[in-house]
């Protein structure tokens, strides 16, 4: 049956974590990733995504190693508002691409629950007729605590997809307003999905996304919606004139489509080359990729110092009794990091 095929590859990653199996060597981590055997593939990302400390540097290994064949992708991130039809745009838009002879990654992040810490990953059920051909790869992985709305690993993720052969690298962010302008930081092209009638609740979410935007698409461009899509397209055009020039010189563009009816999708697809070939030209595109490989630096740096500050052994000791006195309202929370942060330092 079509739903268990297309869940085979994830499901199968969950039960070789349930039950604890044998983990692979590094060899075949990096031999089956390059071979794009999809169920490697699956467990060298359950890999990456892994909290343990002894995946972490067996995951740091794999992608030292296969790194000399990334970066030959085109990297892009779809966000949108809820109710856009990201879901059902990125199977058009990655059924056209595939039409195009190329292979696509859809990595989807869910929204981790702030409860539980659980999520749905319902992305390969909601694009099933991608997820089942042969030349898609649909990951779907939870947010957890991070905010921008993509997970903690995503770029390690994108660099196994890309050693695995993958051209084009889909990554739908969760929708959670101003702070998923973080995944402009992972892509080479950020697109904006946008629908008419949403109303004044897009306000709060516009500038700051719309800003870092190369391209608004206006789905659900069909019917007697139609009208009412153009007429959006002009009043986004002429909001985007108002926002400072882009450091590439590129200018944003504004389109319509009908991810359902699969209108306007070849034309998406058309201006995102035409940015590659003026950011290539204009020398943009690898200017940007290394700013975002410096981040990314950054990004770790801050991610590692807080992963060894929570296993500190002084600070596991006394952080419960210091806490207690910041809740207790004994210490102001700023004096209780101080000591925390001294502990760890060993001072």
């Amino acid at each position: 049956m079509p739903l268990v095929r297309l869940l085979t590859d994830f499901n199968q990653d969950i039960m070789n974590k349930k039950f604890n199996r044998k983990r692979l060597s590094k060899e075949q981590y990096i031999k089956g990733v390059l071979e794009n055997n999809r169920v490697i593939l699956s467990k060298a990302i359950t890999l990456v995504e892994s909290k343990l400390v002894t995946d972490n540097d067996l995951a740091q290994s794999v992608i030292t190693e296969i790194l000399p064949q990334t970066g030959n992708s085109l990297r892009i991130g779809i966000t949108g508002v809820p109710g856009a039809g990201k879901s059902t745009f990125i199977e058009s838009f990655g059924a056209f691409v595939i039409s195009q002879g190329l292979k696509v990654a859809v990595l989807t992040i869910d929204p981790s629950s702030q409860i539980s810490g659980g999520s749905i990953l319902g992305d390969k059920t909601r694009m099933e007729a991608l997820a089942n051909n042969p030349m898609a790869y649909v990951r779907p992985s939870a947010s957890g605590d991070t905010l921008g709305g993509v997970g903690s690993k995503t770029r390690e993720t994108m660099l196994l997809c890309e050693a695995a052969g993958y051209d084009v690298i889909i990554i739908e962010t969760v929708g959670v307003g101003q702070s998923e302008t973080t995944v402009k930081g992972i892509v080479d092209f950020f697109l904006l999905l946008m629908l008419t009638g949403a109303g004044d609740e897009l306000q709060g979410i516009k500038r700051g996304i719309m800003e870092m935007a190369d391209a608004i698409a206006i789905n659900k461009a069909d019917g007697e919606n139609i009208r009412r899509c153009n007429l959006a397209q002009r009043e986004f055009q002429n909001a985007l004139h108002m926002f400072p020039p882009s450091p590439s010189g590129w200018v944003p563009k504004v389109l319509t489509c009908s991810a359902l009816n699969r209108e306007g999708i070849s034309k998406i697809w058309e201006m995102i080359q035409d940015y590659k070939n003026h950011t290539i030209e204009k020398g943009y595109f690898e200017l940007q990729r290394q700013r975002q490989n410096k981040q990314w630096m950054n990004d770790a740096i801050l991610y590692y110092l807080n992963q060894d500050f929570r296993n500190n052994e002084e600070v596991v000791q006394n952080f419960p009794t210091i806490e207690n006195e910041v809740l207790e309202g004994k210490i102001p929370a700023i004096t209780g990091a101080k000591s925390l942060l001294k502990l760890f330092k060993g001072g």
